[in-house]
């Protein structure tokens, strides 16, 4: 997802705003090889991993190994991608790629094209993430260590007595957890050390004797893993205490017994990590329904299983797995709601996903033969999109193409309910037919409805009897859109859609000098 960075916009020293002056270095590029041509290869179906769809977890060792022009695998924000099939497309040229061949290219990366949506330019060569290095336990004086917790192997806990240490400025403290138990129940209490905690930031995984609770919190989250001592039934209730910083888990004793330990330490337990360096852990979701949204996209209800917890939030995105002849394809998709136009149905296990289905899509092809019953994997909610940055707001923009309006189905519902200062909201929806729009009718009865809402509808390929605007993003729909005080403090803009369309479009707010702390671009 990319997150605009939170200087001017781009910052008076940034190379893209050096280079726009200077001119930008481009190498020329090869017939058959523009952005277009990039774009219609990975959606070709062609596999640009090398790996059939697979994701693994990648060693500082494995990633130094591709570091030649025809084997470049590179690393951006712990995330590693093949970005050998890219060489070809690059218009600053193989060198430049080669400058962070085989290694982290973060730093490279934010210098030069930090607003660039790399995360969807090349969601089709992301090979996995990078594998977190053991720690190491270094000598450590015995007036910070307070030992708590058993015994692994033969030593105590790294994770223990580096929890014990004093914080350094900006350190986030690492939470701590009890327990308690009567005949009939279990409940397990985590102490999150912060106070705005909601019931989106915690997610609980029950499979049989395996609990595994990981709390959200922002750059690091913390993560509970055990093996229970006995099993439990698998409605697990969750209770959050905002404002307190308390969450207490409530769980159902299959027998009638004492326990006299919680559980055995799993993987990680009991441990506070960053995020980026987490593994993404999936669950099994049954398919409940499928239907027609438009003629190529479709609207899946999923459900979560029965020992899951877990509320997507708002702007934020997972990814499916599935598995396809002996490998596995993974893609993000953003959860909307079940309808714009009425309540959703009221379950926490419910998770519903408007997808647009490929022919030649190796990933949509398959589950667009998917029949209820039949399962996917689903991972935890990922990306940057926090709500708090709406609060005050009184205009919201949306500028979506495609099916680059997923995010914005929820952003919609959340803003009528949440925002008391809200006076409108503005949603300029671009695609090529009519047939293309997704909820139309929806989208036209809510505004309808409610005068805060107004939605415009932009063709490039319009019928002859179309009345509304033509063509693609420009300056004069947004600048006619957008009165004189638009650009004041009380206005947001979110975008959403294909590479092209949101580059172009964060260009164009650019020149208008629109504050980019008032802008969020999604990942479609």
């Amino acid at each position: 997802m990319l997150n605009i960075p939170s200087q001017s916009f781009p910052a008076p020293s940034s190379q893209q705003r050096v280079s726009s002056a200077q001119g930008r270095s481009k190498v020329p590029l090869k017939p058959g090889r523009s952005l277009m041509d990039w774009i219609r290869l990975t959606k070709s179906g062609k596999d640009l991993t090398g790996l059939k769809g697979r994701l693994i977890e990648v060693t500082e060792e494995e990633l130094a190994r591709h570091n030649k022009n025809d084997d470049c695998w590179i690393c951006i924000r712990g995330l590693v991608y093949n970005v050998t099939p890219y060489m070809e497309y690059h218009p600053g040229g193989e060198d430049e790629l080669m400058k962070a061949a085989g290694m982290d290219g973060t730093d490279l990366f934010d210098q030069v094209h930090r607003w660039v949506n790399y995360e969807s330019m090349l969601k089709e060569c992301l090979i996995g993430k990078m594998a977190m290095k053991a720690v190491t336990a270094t000598k450590v004086s015995d007036s910070h260590l307070s030992m708590k917790g058993k015994p692994v192997g033969n030593g105590e806990k790294v994770s223990d007595q580096l929890s014990q240490l004093p914080f350094r400025d900006g350190m986030l403290p690492k939470p701590r957890y009890d327990w308690f138990q009567n005949d009939m129940t279990v409940s397990v209490v985590i102490y999150a050390k912060q106070k705005e905690i909601s019931s989106e930031c915690i997610i609980v995984d029950l499979d049989d004797h395996n609990l595994r609770v990981e709390l959200l919190l922002g750059v690091k989250s913390y993560l509970l893993h055990l093996k229970l001592f006995s099993k439990v039934e698998d409605d697990i209730k969750v209770i959050t205490s905002y404002g307190i910083g308390k969450i207490e888990l409530n769980m159902k004793k299959k027998s009638c017994c004492k326990w006299t330990e919680l559980g055995t330490p799993l993987i990680k337990h009991d441990m506070l990590i960053e995020t980026k360096n987490q593994e993404i852990f999936y669950r099994k979701c049954t398919l409940i329904s499928v239907c027609d949204v438009t003629h190529d996209t479709k609207l899946y209800h999923l459900q979560l299983p029965r020992g899951t917890v877990c509320q997507v939030p708002v702007g934020k995105h997972i990814y499916l797995k599935t598995t396809y002849k002996d490998g596995e394809i993974v893609k993000p998709y953003t959860p909307v709601c079940e309808t714009l136009i009425s309540k959703d149905t009221e379950c926490d296990k419910n998770i519903f996903l408007i997808i647009k289905i490929y022919c030649n899509g190796i990933f949509t092809s398959h589950i667009a033969n998917l029949q209820p019953g039949d399962t996917l994997y689903m991972s935890n909610p990922e990306g940057k999109f926090n709500v708090h940055s709406l609060q005050g707001v009184t205009d919201l923009w949306m500028l979506a193409a495609g099916t680059g309006f997923t995010p914005m189905i929820k952003l919609i519902k959340y803003a009528f309910k949440n925002i008391s200062a809200l006076r409108k909201i503005n949603l300029v929806f671009y695609n090529k037919t009519e047939k293309d729009i997704i909820w139309q009718s929806h989208l036209e009865q809510l505004s309808a409805e409610d005068e805060r809402f107004k939605v415009e509808f932009v063709l490039s390929e319009p019928p002859h009897h179309w009345t509304g605007k033509r063509g693609t993003i420009e300056v004069s729909h947004i600048s006619d859109l957008m009165s004189q005080d638009a650009n004041d403090s009380k206005c947001f803009v979110c975008i959403c859609g294909p590479i092209r369309f949101t580059e172009k479009t964060l260009m164009i707010l650019q020149e208008l000098e629109f504050s980019e702390e008032k802008i969020h671009a999604f990942l479609e």
